[in-house]
């Protein structure tokens, strides 16, 4: 089986009988709200992750919360599997439709309800976009935090399912920290809220298990977070290393002083190279890597630690130290950073991007073997990455229409993943689990720990129908996989491996 096997029909499979649900679902959707066609379905075949492909037997376009219930019940009724999306950036295969199911489309739930700038709150719909808030909460003089590289595009509803972070989460905290609320459907069709705008809600913390569930336990139909007033000041510097563990060195001696920046973020030489050519953002393309460094806070606060941070980067080895002088300066070294990924894609037929995190004192050591690994398998890697936090971004290049490169990219793709593992690490930060990660799950937990995970999957969707195959691999899935965990030489509930 290939490293990233395709989400195959045969896994989990229903049995359904389309018609009658068709026939029910135009009453209660408007207009071309229910898409039978082929070349309306092919819209929808993928995610952000493009190699891999699966027509939805049917979609379903929503305009209210009222059709969205009554869509999961009939999907209930028939045994129907529902796959929900936003705005389909997911680059793990999160919202790969099935190929018995119907796919959800939450992308007309777009409005922004409201803005409370003396609670700092805003109350959105799922399918606002990410850097949508922040412009809408602009004119109060606030901002929503977690701004992923695809802030432009991606939905704040497909943030809370893969718990999104960004270049400032290292400060900030990820999509978890900064959401109060969400207005939730079950597959059954019932309608709960889960949260408070409070400071704390009562009962279980089911807001944290909601976030990062990949649309696994529940349908997203609102969410309220929390917005924060616009720093008194800003500063970016920039350094450039002739060695890239240089790099990841000064990243670790940054923190250990107890600094912790808005944003710290590397790119390698590769990387630089790319992205100067696209944004021209005035990096040194003569380095190895380079560290972006943002500081917020009071003037005084920023100040000092300019001066730690300058100092602590020259005894890394920082060949070279830029300070952005003005907005327009600052804006242009995060042009480059935010670019990174269409860059690449300029330079390469194609690229696939990983997700991992590991502890930030193997920065230097993972980044090394990464290296090695890509010589192994001939290929090529970019890397750019939240260093702060250590989320890794490799991208591996490579050209599809080559025999046997996409294999080898997924097979290289796999051993990054299980090198995070190796060092005591995750095999996601944030673009979640998907179809992309489900073998290396078998990597970072043991049997015990993947059955209750299905346990809690079952607890919020006994018959198994949202975003079945994703995120949480069958046990019989780990030991195709050669990395099943057997306690005491007992096999896994035969009910888990129905899930």
């Amino acid at each position: 089986m290939p490293a990233h096997a395709m989400f195959r029909p045969e896994d989990i499979r229903f049995e359904v009988d389309v018609d009658p649900l068709i026939a029910e679902l135009t009453r209660v959707l408007p207009d071309e709200g229910l898409i039978v066609h082929e070349a309306g379905r092919r819209a929808y075949e993928c995610d952000g992750l493009s190699a891999y492909k699966q027509l939805p037997l049917l979609v379903a376009v929503p305009e209210t919360i009222e059709q969205v219930q009554t869509v999961l019940r009939l999907c209930h009724e028939a045994g129907v599997p529902v796959v929900s999306r936003g705005s389909g950036t997911s680059l793990s295969g999160g919202s790969l439709p099935h190929p018995q199911g119907l796919l959800l489309a939450m992308g007309k739930f777009n409005r922004i309800h409201d803005i409370d700038a003396d609670r700092r709150i805003a109350r959105v719909d799922p399918g606002v976009r990410n850097l949508a808030i922040s412009e809408a909460a602009a004119p109060y003089g606030l901002y929503y935090a977690p701004d992923p590289s695809s802030q432009i595009a991606c939905s704040i509803g497909g943030n809370v399912g893969e718990n999104a972070g960004g270049v400032h989460c290292l400060k900030y905290g990820l999509t978890v920290h900064n959401v109060l609320e969400l207005t939730v459907v079950t597959m059954e069709g019932e309608l709960t809220t889960i949260g408070s705008e409070a400071l704390d809600a009562p009962g279980l913390d089911l807001l944290a298990l909601m976030h990062g569930s990949e649309g696994m336990l529940g349908v997203i139909v609102e969410v309220k977070v929390q917005l924060l007033p616009h720093p008194l000041t800003k500063a970016v510097l920039m350094a450039s290393f002739d060695n890239v563990e240089h790099g990841g060195h000064a990243v670790a001696g940054i923190i250990a002083r107890g600094i912790i920046p808005g944003g710290l973020e590397m790119m390698d030489g590769a990387a630089i190279q790319a992205a100067e050519d696209f944004v021209h953002a005035g990096y040194d393309t003569d380095a190895a890597a380079i560290l972006i460094c943002e500081l917020d806070g009071s003037e005084a606060e920023v100040a000092d630690q300019m001066t730690a941070v300058q100092d602590c980067l020259r005894e890394h080895g920082a060949t070279r130290i830029q300070v952005a002088e003005d907005d327009e300066a600052k804006a242009r070294f995060w042009a480059g950073r935010k670019a990174a990924f269409p860059a690449v894609g300029r330079i390469s037929a194609d690229y696939y991007c990983m997700d991992g995190t590991i502890p930030r004192k193997q920065l230097a050591y993972v980044l090394r073997r990464i290296s090695e690994l890509s010589a192994e398998q001939g290929l090529e890697t970019v890397n750019v990455f939240h260093a702060g936090d250590g989320n890794l971004h490799p991208l591996i290049l490579f050209d599809g229409n080559k025999p046997g490169q996409l294999e080898a990219a997924e097979t290289l793709g796999s051993e990054i993943l299980q090198l995070c593992v190796e060092v005591g690490g995750t095999v996601t930060g944030e673009h979640g689990v998907g179809v992309e990660k489900i073998n290396e799950m078998c990597v970072q937990f043991a049997t015990s720990e993947i059955e209750q995970f299905h346990a809690i999957k079952q607890a919020f969707d006994p018959a198994g129908l949202l975003n079945p195959g994703k995120a949480i691999p069958t046990l019989n899935r780990c030991a195709e996989f050669g990395r099943l965990h057997v306690h005491n030489g007992e096999l896994p509930h035969p009910e888990l491996e129905r899930l």
